[in-house]
């Protein structure tokens, strides 16, 4: 039997529709049938296409509600609930007017024949009552589109729809409609004027044409690359001003994104009488409605599909077939709005500007590689004639152990610890400072090709609209007053808000609280694992103690921060949610601040402890500190901590991007779509309906709701933390972030074309409070990487010995010199090593690592003045670093100007152009009234003429007629 057979049988309807859901599973799961799969994947074809408008075919899809209903049976009728809904409509039209109502007896009479046929998915059986909570649902739904349709919106319902349990309800935004929303919501469009964009022929520009010209074949083949040296004038929209703009084509003047967007603050303004229903929000929340959202262009994969914007993305942005080219964020904002614009532009300049962070890490790794020959403390500590007998690692179970045998760590550590870090961690300070003013120009080129430049205004009114859970609130308190205060307008004070404060203060503290006792737990692991692994009887796995142990402990940790990402942004969101924040725009900073704060914790709090407390929290022998008064605290090795950090923050690194950044965003939402849509098709679809075509609404259904742009931000600012605050210790974080980037910009576009659901277009001018959080961490890692070169490499140490202590001014002698002598018969009881002939002879003296006397002194083992001078320089490095390093920065800051000189000029143009239409037009009007006032005058003085010439020739006549009537009597 073929494959194509096998699908055919499998997808043969059975009888008991319960069983067909984990039939299905078993199949796909265990027996590897994902032909399956793929024929039960919704199909988006060329017939959708009729989803993206009413019946009528004229009237375009603006927005979709779905909400859930019960499953038609039998010989169900729809007329007790068309009935309903007519005499409710009857009733608006009444209100609005006889024309109105006119309209609506006219598109009655044309849908009754349909609504008798259709079978009733609402009502269920005629004279079967619902119950009380599907009743309310109902009638909340029924006074909320009586709302819309007031509001001057369109409606049309599916009740016909291939998905079983859902209705769909279409709204179309008319043109008077969408005229009224664009003046109240400020939009900027493009006037018939047409300016030309004339280039400076300065050195530069010259520089730049070529430089596009040479860059040509790296540009998307979409229209917004293409060379335009004409620009249309744009203005705010008024209903007044109309013939400033081409109306030509009404039907496409505004786009579907921004007919998308008018919609939704329809949605978002439209208000219930009945309980606490504050707008959509508060309906999807209570679950009157079950989701809400605008409708994609079209179809990407068919060849049949007709050219749309989507498709265009699909082919020209998220594949990776272009990943070398340029995205065009141009089309990206178009089709998604700015806010999301705004943020694949930020997160592809980043990306080209790792490339430079990149070239030069690899170059300072290349230096390492080619310079460790010509190490000289790593060549001392690998002679072969070293000697050096070192203090046991652990208490009873090490044994003492020859310098020699640390030879790969000490090589591999100056890799990573040399002169070239110092000035790799300056660079990427300057680095990250021309990131900043470099997106600042970026940001603001794109706000004047966008027409963004005074969004300013609307952005401070939109700010100002309570959220659906406030006004609850507010409402709740109002209530509770008694009634003679209830006339007051009421608003959350913080002593209404204090409980919730005092949560999110405690939950932050006890998270993390979790994440250092997790850090505490994996020391605990180490060390217990260290004592365990050396009393193996495999001598392979006691020489590679360190190494074993350095890798699962950096596994654990992946692990662990992996879990609690999850966790922590779910309890961020929660204690958000107990605010109650007014607006949107501070529940997402409040959100955003919370989520960063835990998730910073939890990725760098290993790496911290690596970096700036492992080793220096020991002791020295004879007198170590104990946890619990049995764990003995870890030590360095001989080439210092550089190395475990380096193993640490390269596993963290790699394992986020490949397990949670990519991963996880390509299988989640098809798991989540697969799991939606086998739920939806449980005991409801035969086989001649698996076979009908899905509209577009109802293909959209099936995708993942968009969830917001805060855990695409996150993952890159968590990323920029990896590369800029521990750049010193692994320089090759720029080039591992830069591969992930290149991959994450085309996932990312993936998901948002094919994957989700379109998002509502928002617009914004800069990426808000990412860019304050940009900014801190860029000047933490300043302060970060002093301490790392300072605190945790050698590099101050062999400066300090090559300058001060060394009898030739070279680096012989560097490794005796840092270390300390123990009389091994200091031990304290019971603490000495299990073996003392493990090397074949009886230890006297053995050697640690630490500034201290010799036990021959007068002070033994006390600190020594070496340890004093190199804790001075030290710290007179970290102030001299930081400030010279900050200084700079703000040097690269003050030379470079936020706006570029070409888009000021631009502006100004524009500006006087502006003046210009309006004179002219001005102008014209007095013109015409001039005009309209003189051939006012000219008639009325042509009707006084003739008046007088009728007034004389009636004068004249009589008099004729008196002289005739004269002459006759005579």
């Amino acid at each position: 039997m073929t494959e194509e057979a096998e699908v055919a049988e499998d997808l043969t309807p059975t009888s008991e529709s319960e069983q067909q859901a984990p039939h299905f599973l078993q199949d796909v799961i265990f027996h590897g049938k994902f032909k399956l799969l793929k024929a039960l994947t919704p199909q988006e074809n060329s017939h959708s296409q009729h989803g993206l408008f009413f019946q009528d075919g004229q009237r375009h899809v603006d927005y979709v509600l779905t909400y859930p209903v019960k499953k038609p049976s039998g010989g169900r009728s729809i007329r007790s609930s068309a009935h309903l809904l007519t005499k409710n409509a009857v009733a608006r039209s009444l209100r609005r007017g006889p024309k109105r109502l006119e309209e609506h007896l006219k598109n009655h009479q044309a849908q009754k024949p349909r609504d008798s046929q259709a079978a009733d998915v609402e009502l269920g059986l005629h004279g079967e009552t619902l119950s009380s909570q599907e009743d309310h649902k109902m009638f909340r739904r029924e006074e909320f589109e009586g709302k819309l349709s007031d509001m001057g919106l369109e409606l049309e319902k599916d009740e016909d729809a291939k998905i079983p349990g859902v209705c769909f309800v279409k709204i179309h935004a008319p043109w008077n409609v969408l005229c009224r929303e664009a003046e109240l919501m400020k939009l900027k469009m493009p006037t018939k004027k047409v300016y030309e964009v004339k280039q400076s022929g300065s050195v530069m520009e010259k520089i730049g044409s070529l430089v596009s010209k040479v860059l040509e074949p790296l540009h998307p083949q979409v229209e917004d690359y293409q060379s335009r040296n004409f620009k249309h004038l744009s203005h705010t929209f008024s209903r007044e001003k109309k013939h400033l703009f081409d109306l030509s084509d009404k039907d496409y003047f505004f786009d579907s994104r921004t007919r998308s967007s008018m919609v939704y603050e329809i949605l978002k303004r439209t208000k219930c009488k009945a309980k606490y229903s504050m707008g959509i929000t508060s309906l999807l929340g209570s679950g009157v409605y079950t989701a809400a959202y605008p409708l994609h262009d079209g179809d990407i994969i068919e060849d049949s599909a007709e050219s749309n914007d989507r498709k265009l993305l699909y082919e020209e942005w998220a594949n990776y077939s272009v990943f070398y080219k340029y995205q065009p964020i141009g089309l990206v904002r178009k089709y998604f709005g700015e806010k999301i614009g705004l943020y694949f532009a930020w997160l592809g300049l980043y990306t080209q500007m790792l490339i430079p962070a990149s070239l030069v890490g690899v170059i300072v790794f290349l230096y390492g590689c080619a310079s460790v020959d010509d190490n000289i403390p790593s060549m001392e500590i690998c002679h072969p004639k070293n000697n050096i007998t070192m203090c046991p690692l652990c208490d009873g179970v090490c044994s003492y152990w020859k310098l020699s045998t640390a030879c790969g760590t000490a090589r591999a550590s100056h890799l990573f610890d040399n002169p070239a870090t110092v000035f790799f961690s300056i660079f990427m300070a300057l680095w990250a400072a021309m990131f900043m003013e470099h997106w600042k120009r970026r940001q603001m080129r794109l706000n004047h090709e966008w027409d963004l430049t005074g969004f300013e205004d609307e952005e401070e009114a939109l700010k100002d609209h309570p959220r659906a859970e406030y006004e609850f609130r507010v409402m709740q308190k109002s209530l509770s007053k008694d009634k003679k205060s209830r006339h007051k307008r009421e608003k959350l004070t913080c002593q209404d808000r204090l409980p919730a404060y005092m949560t999110n203060i405690v939950m932050m503290l006890l998270m993390i609280g979790v994440t250092f006792a997790i850090v505490f737990g994996v020391i605990l692991f180490r060390i217990s694992t260290k004592a365990a692994l050396h009393l193996s009887s495999n001598p392979t796995t006691r020489n590679h103690v360190q190494l074993t142990v350095k890798t699962t402990a950096a596994i654990i940790n992946l692990v662990v921060i992996l879990i609690l990402d999850e966790v922590y942004g779910a309890v961020a969101r929660w204690l958000t949610v107990l605010e109650v924040p007014k607006t949107d725009k501070s529940f997402e900073e409040r959100l955003i601040f919370k989520t960063f704060i835990l998730k910073f914790f939890n990725a760098f709090t290993p790496i911290i402890y690596i970096a700036f407390f492992r080793g220096r929290l020991v002791g020295r022998p004879g007198s170590y500190l104990y946890v619990f008064e049995s764990y003995r605290m870890e030590e360095c090795a001989h080439g210092g901590c550089l190395m475990e950090l380096c193993i640490q923050l390269s596993i963290t690194m790699l394992g986020k991007q490949l397990i949670q950044n990519n991963l996880f965003e390509i299988g989640i939402p098809k798991l989540k779509k697969l799991i939606r849509y086998i739920r939806s098709k449980r005991g409801a679809f035969q086989e001649e309906e698996r076979q009908k075509k899905l509209q577009r609404y109802e293909a959209d259904h099936f995708l993942e709701p968009f969830a917001g742009l805060t855990p695409e931000y996150m993952e890159m600012i968590i990323q920029f933390g990896f590369v800029t605050l521990f750049v010193a210790s692994f320089p090759l974080a720029p080039l591992f972030a830069l591969l992930n980037n290149i991959i994450e910009i085309r996932l990312d576009a993936k998901k948002f074309v094919a994957e989700l659901r379109r998002p509502v277009a928002a617009r914004a001018k800069d990426i808000g409070i990412w860019y304050n959080i940009l900014r801190g961490v860029a000047k933490v890692a300043v302060i970060i990487n002093a301490f790392v070169i300072s605190f945790t490499s050698d590099f101050i140490p062999r400066m300090v010995y090559q300058y001060m202590y060394s009898p030739d001014g070279s680096m012989h002698g560097f490794v005796n010199h840092t270390l300390s002598y123990f009389n091994v018969s200091h031990f304290q009881e019971g603490k000495e090593t299990m073996d003392p002939m493990h090397l074949g002879y009886p230890v006297e003296i053995c050697r640690y690592k630490d500034y201290r006397e010799p036990p021959w002194s007068t002070t033994p083992y006390e600190i020594s003045k070496e340890f004093w001078a190199v804790l001075a320089v030290r710290l007179a490095f970290v102030i001299v670093f930081q400030n010279v390093v900050m200084l700079m920065s703000d040097v690269v800051d003050w030379l470079i100007p936020d706006i570029p000189k070409d888009i000021s000029l631009q502006i100004h143009k524009e500006k006087i152009l502006l003046v210009d239409l309006f004179m002219k037009e001005e102008q014209g009007k007095i013109h015409n009234n001039l005009e309209s006032k003189a051939s006012t005058e000219g008639k009325e003085n042509c009707s006084s003429r003739s008046n007088n010439n009728n007034n004389s020739s009636t004068t004249a006549h009589q008099r004729s007629g008196l002289h005739n009537n004269s002459t006759k009597s005579l």
